[in-house]
C-alpha cells in the first residue's frame, strides 16, 4: 500500500483537493496535460481543480512538492479518486494514466493495440528527442548566461531535425497519403501523442526559428492550425491561439 503523499506542510488546496488536482504552471509540459483534461471535461464532463505554482520561487523543491513528485517538476496530477491519493509524475505517464482511467470509451485513445503503439512511439519520440531538443534551444539562446555557439546551433539544427521526421510522417511521403495526426490508421486519430506535442511545436517562433525555417515543413505547420482550433485546446493554454 502506498503512503499518503500529504502532510501538515502540503498546501490546502491541494490536499484538501477531491478528483484529479493538477499541480502546474503554463509551460508547454504544463499546457499538454491541463489541455488532456479539458478535452476530458468535453467528453465526459470530467471534474478536476488546479494548483498553479511559480517554478522561479523554488516551491517545486520544497518537501510537500517532493514527497508528491521526487523530481522536483511541474506539472504533477493527483488522483485523489484512489485510496491513498495516487500521483503521476512526467507529462508523457500522465496523459496514459488519464487515458486508461478516465477515457474509457477511448475518445481520445485507440481500441487497437496496434494503434495504441503508434501513440506510444509518436508520443515518447516527442518526449525523448523533441521537448529536450527545444527546451535546450530556449535555454542557450535565451537564459543560458553565455552564449556557446556550438550549444546553440546543435539544438537548433536537432530540433528542425525532428520537425523534419513530424513533417515527413505527416505528408505520407512514404506511406502515400497525408495524415490529420500523428497516431492511428489513415489519415490518424486526435490522441495523446498530438496533446504531448502540440503544445512544443506551437512555440516555434518563441523559440527562435524563422518563418522561412519552418515553411520547409508545410504539413506540420497545418497539423499546428488543425489542432489549435479545439476548444479544450485554447483552454487549455489560456488563450487564443493566432495563426502565425
Amino acid at each position: 500500500m502506498a503512503e499518503n503523499i500529504y502532510t501538515s506542510e502540503t498546501p490546502s488546496d491541494v490536499k484538501n483537493a477531491k478528483g484529479i488536482h493538477l499541480i502546474t504552471q503554463n509551460t508547454p509540459n504544463g499546457q499538454a496535460t491541463q489541455i488532456f483534461l479539458e478535452e476530458l471535461k468535453d467528453a465526459y464532463g470530467t471534474d478536476w481543480t488546479t494548483t498553479l505554482i511559480d517554478i522561479s520561487t523554488n516551491v517545486q523543491k520544497s518537501d510537500w512538492f517532493l514527497r508528491i513528485n521526487p523530481n522536483g517538476r511541474i506539472p504533477v496530477i493527483v488522483d485523489n479518486t484512489q485510496s491513498p491519493p495516487f500521483a503521476v509524475h512526467e507529462t508523457s505517464a500522465q496523459l496514459f494514466y488519464l487515458l486508461k482511467f478516465f477515457d474509457k470509451d477511448d475518445k481520445l485513445g485507440f481500441t487497437s493495440d496496434l494503434e495504441r503503439n503508434q501513440a506510444l512511439q509518436w508520443t515518447f519520440f516527442w518526449h525523448g528527442s523533441g521537448a529536450p531538443y527545444q527546451g535546450n534551444t530556449n535555454h542557450f539562446a535565451r537564459a543560458a548566461p553565455e552564449k556557446i555557439p556550438y550549444a546553440i546551433n546543435r539544438f537548433r539544427n536537432e530540433t528542425l531535425r525532428v520537425y523534419g521526421v513530424l513533417e515527413i510522417h505527416l505528408s505520407g511521403k512514404y506511406a502515400g497519403e497525408p495524415r490529420e495526426y500523428l497516431a492511428g490508421n489513415g489519415k490518424g486519430k486526435y490522441s495523446v501523442a498530438d496533446v504531448k506535442t502540440w503544445p512544443w511545436i506551437k512555440n516555434w517562433e518563441k523559440s527562435g526559428f524563422t518563418k522561412e525555417e519552418v515553411s520547409e515543413f508545410p504539413h506540420l505547420l497545418k497539423w499546428v492550425d488543425r489542432i489549435a482550433e479545439r476548444p479544450a485546446v485554447q483552454r487549455g493554454i489560456g488563450e487564443t491561439y493566432v495563426k502565425k
